[in-house]
């Protein structure tokens, strides 16, 4: 069994905002698999499909961005999930916007939702899918640069972004995170 969370916040005013990007990844699978019936449980929505004859769990906690790991870490343990099979879905403000990047561990960079992840796995060692929302212009805060939608040239490279990421996870659930490492990572020049 695999678990893909998407981190956000839930709420119409946080939706499609740049902290929002796990949530519409996750919207995106769901449209792809045909994931129509979702129930609340354990602080999260919860989907769940088949994908290569393997349960998947879409998941997106419902604890607000913060508290992300208080959603994951319920649900990996009542379904008995290995670290491995866990796939988090996030935005990275060290990331310019639209680039993406895969992980398969690491600390939490200053990310809030992935701080709580790693305190309720108890471990560092879990997939990231990350969507780069580049860091704020214009004198805004991180706060308000995160909870805002991406505007001007950004919104393309974020859309596309999202597409990208949604494609690396199906490569991912087929031939393993090291083979979407290869080929959706942006590759080093020289």
């Amino acid at each position: 069994m695999k678990i893909i969370a998407g981190l956000g916040n839930p709420g119409k005013e946080y939706e499609h905002t740049r902290h929002n990007m796990g949530f519409d990844v996750i919207d995106e699978l769901a449209r792809r698999w045909h994931v129509t019936l979702w129930k609340e449980d354990m602080k999260a929505e919860i989907g769940q499909t088949l994908v290569n004859g393997e349960k998947v769990l879409l998941v997106k906690p419902l604890t607000y961005m913060n508290n992300s790991g208080e959603a994951v870490g319920a649900i990996a343990r009542y379904y008995k999930v290995d670290l491995d099979d866990i796939y988090i879905i996030c935005d990275d403000l060290d990331l310019p916007p639209g680039k993406t990047r895969i992980r398969k561990k690491g600390a939490s960079g200053g990310h809030n939702g992935i701080k709580s992840l790693i305190a309720h796995l108890g471990s560092e060692n879990f997939n990231r899918f990350r969507i780069g929302v580049g860091h704020p212009q214009d004198g805004h805060t991180v706060v308000e640069h995160v909870l805002s939608r991406p505007y001007g040239e950004d919104i393309q490279k974020i859309e596309d972004a999202k597409i990208h990421t949604a494609d690396s996870i199906e490569s991912a659930l087929k031939d393993g995170v090291d083979h979407a490492m290869n080929v959706f990572n942006p590759k080093r020049k020289g």
